[in-house]
């Protein structure tokens, strides 16, 4: 057994997110020399259920192993059908990574081109688009193309911000393609949102609490619909204690009337 390439293979998989558990099973194929295998992974996120399916090829010059790519899947029992998604393995996409691309999201990490050079981008699956095995091809937005993360959550006037503890793990998480809850300030109206990174259109998408999509113009909307419903509740208990406009109650103008009679 080649001890050096089952080192670099180990290795492989922990920065691939995979674990130590997994590596012990890659040990055993390899020491049986068996000439093509595949190693399972599975994790529960959310309620969600992430099938990743690793496959190994031997060599046929030498007693060195390859890992080609991981077939990714993701199972919810709300579906009949499950997502999936192949990653050639050299991208180091982990599972998170693997689930949020498959969910739509973009994911900024760092990337091997064909020559072995290394560089940053993010990255975003294209379903519009498949490759000659069925893939979804893999859309890149390099550091030039203009997406500033930082500068984009100013703009938005994301109250999470101006704390640098609070930046960073908001920015390292977004870039894990999370989604995150934030406070988004709008015409000086503070609302609570999800937000996650839109490199493409160099902007955010935005979720209201039931993850319906929302823009920044729809903000100003909702928060002057729902200042009209509190007036409208106001109003109508208002009528219903039959207090008049100078918040003088009926049964009081009924007894100064009296009064007045009697007099």
């Amino acid at each position: 057994m080649n001890e050096k390439n089952l080192e670099f293979l180990s290795k492989q998989l922990q920065q691939s997110g995979f674990g130590e558990e997994i590596s012990n099973e890659l040990k055993e194929k390899i020491e049986k020399q068996i000439p093509e295998f595949t190693l399972l992974h599975q994790s529960e996120i959310g309620n969600d259920r992430l099938m990743a399916e690793l496959h190994f090829r031997k060599s046929a010059e030498s007693d060195m192993y390859f890992f080609n790519r991981v077939d990714m899947s993701i199972k919810n029992e709300n579906q009949s059908e499950s997502l999936k998604q192949s990653f050639y393995a050299n991208n180091n996409i982990t599972p998170n990574q693997g689930y949020n691309l498959i969910q739509g999201r973009a994911v900024y990490k760092e990337m091997t081109g064909k020559e072995g050079n290394k560089y940053n981008a993010w990255i975003q699956l294209d379903f519009k688009e498949t490759d000659q095995y069925g893939n979804f091809k893999l859309k890149q937005f390099h550091d030039n193309y203009g997406f500033d993360l930082k500068a984009t959550l100013e703009k938005y006037q994301v109250k999470e911000l101006p704390s640098s503890e609070n930046s960073i793990s908001l920015i390292e998480s977004l870039q894990r393609g999370n989604r995150e809850a934030v406070s988004i300030t709008k015409d000086g109206n503070e609302q609570k949102l999800y937000i996650e990174a839109s490199p493409r259109f160099k902007s955010l998408n935005l979720y209201d609490g039931d993850m319906k999509r929302v823009n920044m113009k729809n903000l100003k909307e909702k928060h002057a619909e729902s200042q009209t419903q509190g007036q409208s509740k106001k109003q109508s208990a208002k009528q219903t204690s039959g207090d008049s406009d100078d918040g003088t109650s009926k049964g009081q103008k009924r007894k100064q009337r009296q009064r007045q009679t009697l007099s």
